[in-house]
């Protein structure tokens, strides 16, 4: 009688025994990283920075990352903003919206920044850090009622 053949220790393969699962690099390598999530490190920078300076007046503001804004397609020809979004043009970068109540409850303020539109307009990592954290700038500055320079007066 003849033994079965006796299997290696198992390998890490697809399904279909072709290649590698998981990671092709080390979680702790900035490589690992998606390019979404670089996006959002660099707005919790921004916001960060902003933070120590205004931590009183941003308590509970809500900082979001979009990848894009919601467009609403019943009417492609006609792009209408909202005076509470910062746009290039006709294309949205970010948005403010205030605090309000909903259904008998307290919605807090909101600052939602769209990463493709600034990714797209950027030349490189630095100067999508730099357009960043203009943006970021600018909102809380809108939010606040204030002047971009008071709110970031290195930028």
């Amino acid at each position: 009688m003849s033994r079965p053949a006796r299997r290696s220790p198992r390998t890490r393969r697809d399904r279909h025994g072709r290649g590698l699962r998981g990671r092709l690099v080390p979680g702790d390598v900035p490589l690992s990283r998606s390019r979404a999530e670089q996006f959002d490190d660099l707005v919790l920078d921004a916001v960060e920075d902003i933070e120590r300076r205004w931590e009183r007046e941003l308590a509970g503001v809500e900082f979001a990352v979009e990848d894009v804004p919601w467009v609403d397609h019943t009417d492609p020809d006609e792009v209408v903003l909202d005076p509470d979004v910062l746009d290039d043009g006709t294309v949205p970068l970010a948005r403010v919206l205030p605090a309000h109540r909903e259904d008998g409850r307290e919605v807090p303020a909101r600052i939602v920044v769209y990463r493709r539109p600034l990714e797209i307009r950027a030349h490189d990592r630095d100067d999508l850090a730099d357009l960043v954290r203009d943006v970021v700038v600018d909102q809380v500055a809108v939010l606040l009622g204030r002047d971009p320079e008071e709110i970031d007066p290195t930028g």
